[in-house]
Order: structure tokens, then sequence, then C-alpha cells
């Protein structure tokens, strides 16, 4: 935890312990320094105008560790996250418990944007605190989180308008897939809008996917209408598929057409498989690795196309040069999509494989 000494070099913090014991400052579980201390530390600076940078961190699907692994063992995560956050930042700033398994992090003098994105680009990398496995307690989960940050006074002048920008930054980075950092600028983030799945809900979304599909006939076709659909509300690149000639298409790239004859093997037993390590893949498809390295990809979902045991072929979300880690409404989606294809082709007697060579 926090001692004393760490805190006073804080004159905010000097004037509390002043007045409040230092356990009051203090999150109970973490040892972090606590919600309201964090905001009056922030709210401080402020009216010093001392620059600063303000950082929210969100644990990556926190909540599979806890219903996978139960509630102590998500404990111990926060518990070992924050000693090492603690210990990282050392002397350059300062962490908080925000609440649940979201964090606050302030560091004092990163004036400019490349100040912050040299700070967070180290935390990344490092492997010290995040992109790791939290060996605490017996389930070793791989732990990655989502940092939204913004500055003061670059970005806003008053604590609520930075810890909304702050807020924007964090969501554009789970709209990109999480397990990354997004550093507030105007010319970007300005009129962001929470991810649509999430605000609209998934009726509305899948409402949605169904009205795309159904009003073009044909495959092809229905591949094409569905594709910005999923761009706009998956935040996605592109839309794949491959028939059972495992051959690999893009509905946005029509010249693709690469044989990937292992490819098969990633959806043999579930009907499901998605993953941002790519080592799984080479370790079973080695060919198909090959392919996805020279596009780039460095997260996959594989949702295999099949009716009442008779398998067409699988659709594919791809995404190069992004560590995405795939969301259960997102991957719900994708598996609704899948049905309904499957189903449209038993109707129709098509397959995904004659997409591909329309």
């Amino acid at each position: 935890m926090y001692t004393e000494n760490q805190l006073k070099q804080y004159g905010y913090f000097q004037n509390q312990l002043a007045i409040t014991e230092h356990r009051n400052l203090l999150d109970p579980l973490t040892g972090l320094v606590s919600r309201p201390g964090m905001i009056g530390l922030a709210k401080d600076l402020i009216a010093r105008e001392e620059p600063f940078a303000y950082c929210i961190l969100d644990l990556d699907n926190f909540k599979f560790v806890n219903d996978t692994y139960g509630h102590h063992a998500g404990d111990a995560v926060l518990i070992e996250l924050a000693r090492l956050l603690r210990e990282y930042l050392g002397e350059r700033g300062v962490a908080g418990r925000f609440g649940g398994d979201e964090f606050l992090i302030l560091i004092p003098g990163l004036k400019t944007y490349d100040d912050r994105k040299a700070f967070l680009k180290e935390l990344y990398e490092s492997g010290r605190v995040l992109r790791r496995n939290y060996t605490g307690t017996e389930s070793h989960p791989f732990i990655t989180g989502t940092i939204g940050c913004a500055g003061f006074p670059e970005n806003a002048q008053d604590y609520d308008g930075l810890f909304t920008l702050m807020d924007k930054a964090l969501y554009r980075g789970k709209t990109k897939g999480r397990n990354c950092y997004i550093i507030y600028l105007e010319e970007k983030h300005k009129n962001i809008e929470i991810q649509r799945i999430a605000r609209q809900g998934m009726f509305t979304a899948m409402n949605g996917l169904v009205r795309a599909f159904e009003m073009v006939p044909g495959l092809r076709n229905r591949l094409e209408s569905v594709t910005p659909f999923l761009m706009d509300i998956l935040r996605v690149s592109d839309l794949y598929y491959m028939g059972n000639d495992l051959v690999l298409h893009s509905v946005r790239q029509p010249g693709l057409a690469a044989p990937v004859p292992d490819a098969d093997r990633l959806v043999m037993m579930n009907d499901l498989f998605a993953t941002n390590n790519m080592e799984e893949i080479r370790e079973r498809c080695p060919v198909f690795h090959e392919v996805l390295v020279k596009m780039e990809v460095e997260t996959l979902m594989v949702v295999r196309v099949m009716m009442e045991g008779k398998s067409f072929g699988t659709l594919l979300l791809a995404e190069p040069r992004s560590l995405r880690i795939w969301q259960e409404d997102e991957s719900a989606m994708m598996y609704f999509l899948a049905k309904l294809m499957a189903y449209r082709l038993c109707m129709d007697g098509e397959s995904l494989a004659d997409a591909g060579k329309k």
C-alpha cells in the first residue's frame, strides 16, 4: 500500500494527512489511493495550474476471471495489479482505484501528447503490469487492460471536462477491441460515440443485421450488404468467408482467393474460435498461419456456418495490426449471422464456395 511518505510528495496529501488518518486516503482492498483521494489530487493540481496526464484503466474481460475462477481469485488479481502498478509508477505518479476493476493513474508534468504517448507505450510494452500472467492464483490468468488518457491543461481546463475526455478515449479503446491505450485528440475524438452495440442493445443490433441480410437476393449480394453493417457496429475492417473448398475470400477485396487446406482444424471441435495469439494458429494450422501473417492479421474469429449437421464453411473476422479481444456480444452476433446464412444456404441450395467464384 502507499505509505504516508509516498503520499506526502504531493501537497494535497500533505494537507489531507494533517486532518485525517492515512488509511482514510486509501482503497481498503488494493492499498492504492481511494477514488475521492484521486479526484481531490487532480482538482488540487488543476487549481495550482500544474500540468498532468490523467488516465483511466479498465481491465479487459475481468468478469470472466470472477465468473470462472471465483471472486477470491479476482480480488487476488486486483491486489497484485495494484502492487505492480504502484511499483512501476514509483515517484513518477500515483495510482488509485476508481471502483471495481477500474483504476486511475495521474502523472504530473506530462504536458504534451508525445509525453503521454511515451509513458503509455512503455507501460504496455514493458509487460510489468499489463499483458502478463498473474501468478498469485492457481488460475494464472492473462491480464490486459484498456486505457483512456487526457491531459491538463492541453485538453481541458476543469476536472469534469478532463474526466469526460478521458472517458471518451477509454470507450474508443473499447471499440477498437480493448488491450490498447487511446490518448485524447480533439480532431479524432471530439464527436466519439459509445460503441453502438452497447448503446443500442443486442436486439436492435441483430434486427439491423437481419434487415441488411434480407434486403438483397443472392449470397454474394447478402455478404456485401451485411459487411458495412458489421464494420459500423463491430468496428471491423472486412468480412472474410471460406467454403468447403477451404479457399479464403474477402468481401472487400474481391481478388483474394487464398487456399488454406488446414484452416478447418480451428472449428473441428467448436463452432466458434477466437484468438489474438497467432502462435495458437501456427501450431494447429501452419498454412493458414502463413496466410494470416502475410495479411498482418493479429486477431481472428472463425465461426462455422452449419445447419442440422451440414457444414457450409466458415465466416471470419481477421483484424490486421490489432491485438483485439473479442467480446461475448460480438461473438454472439457473428454466431447469429452464421446461423442466418446457413439457413439461407439450405433454402437456396447455394454454397459459400459459389460466392467466391462470382
